[in-house]
């Protein structure tokens, strides 16, 4: 649903941008379709760059940084935006094939976050499984619903990969929103099928930036939501891990992404996007996962 609802609006968008410079501004096809690709760039980068801006003024006292490396971060956090809203959530397909799932003893299940499907870990699913995990992926759909909502269909993907793989349980490791959903899940049916929890710059305790953010998910991810609140006293039952990014661009103020009685990791320098392709983070976060007391196949 995300994938063809992105490759409709960029469609549109193209095409709208398009217009503009042949109808209304009567330019050439070379000069319209430049002006296309400048205009679908810089929307971007206005994105891009309002979300430091509120970073910067929001966020949590973080270890300095010199200009150069700040901006070294911003840049590839901006180009990390392009990769994964223009290439690859809408072609999917083409990047993410069925997930291969075999006999193992703990299979990893990755939960994505706000706005994106199962093509947000291309990257990440390939670093996994080139380190000898078996990993299943989910999408949650609609992307706008209650995370409670969204629930079930990761309860149902669990209960998939258990019986494909033959595995008791699973861990889970979740971008974003997707923690949540996975604190609800734990919630709702305990630690039977779940050995570990680790989440990835998740809005534990809520983010600022979800006042802008289109949903009933993005009202419940506000800071002081009645659904934080009463998610605050679920006590997740089963080993946690917060890799908590302080330079983030999404969660802010970047010490809400702690998560009371789990192990706090400090990740290194990165954007919210960017984190899902960045190599050192993808290191730990395999780990993480390795570290489970249990042999992986």
């Amino acid at each position: 649903m995300v994938p063809l609802a992105l490759l409709f609006w960029l469609v549109l968008e193209i095409g709208t941008y398009l217009a503009i410079g042949r109808l209304g501004l009567h330019a050439d096809w070379p000069f319209a379709i430049a002006g296309a690709i400048g205009g679908l760039l810089g929307v971007r980068a206005a994105i891009n760059t309002t979300t430091w801006v509120f970073a910067i003024i929001l966020g949590s006292p973080a270890k300095p940084m010199s200009s150069k490396a700040m901006l070294r971060m911003i840049a590839v956090e901006y180009l990390a935006f392009l990769r994964l809203f223009i290439l690859t959530l809408p072609f999917e397909r083409l990047w993410m094939p069925a997930d291969r799932l075999r006999p193992c003893a703990r299979p990893i299940v990755l939960v994505h976050g706000y706005g994106c499907s199962r093509g947000a870990w291309s990257s990440l699913r390939r670093r996994l499984e080139a380190a000898g995990h078996v990993v299943a992926t989910v999408s949650l759909t609609p992307p706008v619903a209650n995370l409670g909502k969204l629930e079930p269909q990761l309860n149902q993907r669990i209960e998939e990969v258990c019986a494909a793989t033959g595995a008791k349980r699973v861990t889970l490791v979740a971008h974003s929103m997707g923690g949540l959903v996975c604190r609800c899940y734990l919630a709702r049916h305990g630690g039977s099928r779940v050995g570990k929890l680790i989440t990835l710059s998740t809005p534990h305790q809520g983010t600022a930036l979800a006042r802008f953010g289109i949903g009933h998910n993005a009202r419940e991810m506000e800071p002081g939501s009645l659904w934080l609140t009463d998610m605050a006293g679920e006590k997740p039952g089963v080993p946690c891990v917060s890799l908590r990014n302080p330079y983030d661009n999404f969660v802010m103020p970047q010490d809400l992404q702690k998560l009371p009685g789990a192990r706090d990791v400090e990740l290194p320098p990165s954007g919210h996007i960017a984190q899902l392709y960045d190599p050192a983070i993808a290191a730990i976060v395999i780990a993480e996962c390795a570290n489970t007391g249990e042999n992986n196949a």
